[in-house]
């Protein structure tokens, strides 16, 4: 009788957890525990390895806002970039005018009202983020500059701008007005006659 009550007892257990509709139950209790425990480490790890890729799908998810949010953040720096690029020729225009009237008549109230013009101009397009590019005596860059021609210069090194004839504007970090410049070049080589390589060569033609 107590064989009965441990048989029934083992059943019972069995019954309780599950194992004797299992594919395990024609197992020996102790190879069905063993077995078990083999498949808990499974979903163990294959529980680790979903954690994992819903904290990599989570992490993409923030880069992709953040990605987003800096390329908004980027977008809106440059939306007045249009109306600038527009407005740069008549300040151009502005500057020359004034630049043109100093020399006559400093004191002449019309062009002090126009100069105060001006410094307003100047003002609304710093609060922009615009800025002028520097040019004068610096290296020519193509990025920058935009060459109209060049000339022989002994006191300006080859490769350096020596006049701006218009100037160049730089939005925050972009460049929406090339300077135009004269860039300085070596002068011809002349011989002990004075003449140059150049007339020379024209002379013999």
């Amino acid at each position: 009788m107590t064989s009965e009550a441990n048989g029934d007892e083992m059943v019972e257990a069995s019954s309780d957890i599950g194992i004797a509709s299992s594919t395990y139950a024609h197992l020996p209790l102790e190879e069905q525990v063993t077995a078990l425990l083999g498949d808990l480490e499974k979903a163990q790890l294959e529980a680790g390895q979903n954690l994992d890729q819903a904290q990599r799908a989570q992490a993409e998810l923030v880069n992709q806002r953040r990605r987003a949010d800096d390329e908004r953040i980027s977008q809106g720096k440059y939306l007045s970039a249009r109306l600038i690029t527009k407005l740069l020729p008549v300040f151009g225009e502005l500057d020359l005018a004034i630049t043109h009237a100093d020399g006559n008549d400093t004191e002449n109230a019309w062009l002090e009202g126009i100069k105060l013009i001006q410094r307003k101009l100047i003002n609304l397009l710093e609060s922009e983020g615009v800025s002028v590019i520097e040019a004068l005596s610096a290296m020519f860059t193509p990025l920058e500059h935009e060459a109209l021609g060049t000339e022989e210069s002994t006191e300006t090194p080859p490769g350096y701008i020596t006049q701006v004839l218009r100037p160049g504007y730089r939005l925050h970090d972009r460049v929406i007005q090339p300077a135009q410049v004269i860039v300085a070049r070596e002068p011809l080589a002349a011989d002990p006659t004075g003449q140059t390589a150049e007339t020379e060569e024209t002379e013999h033609a």
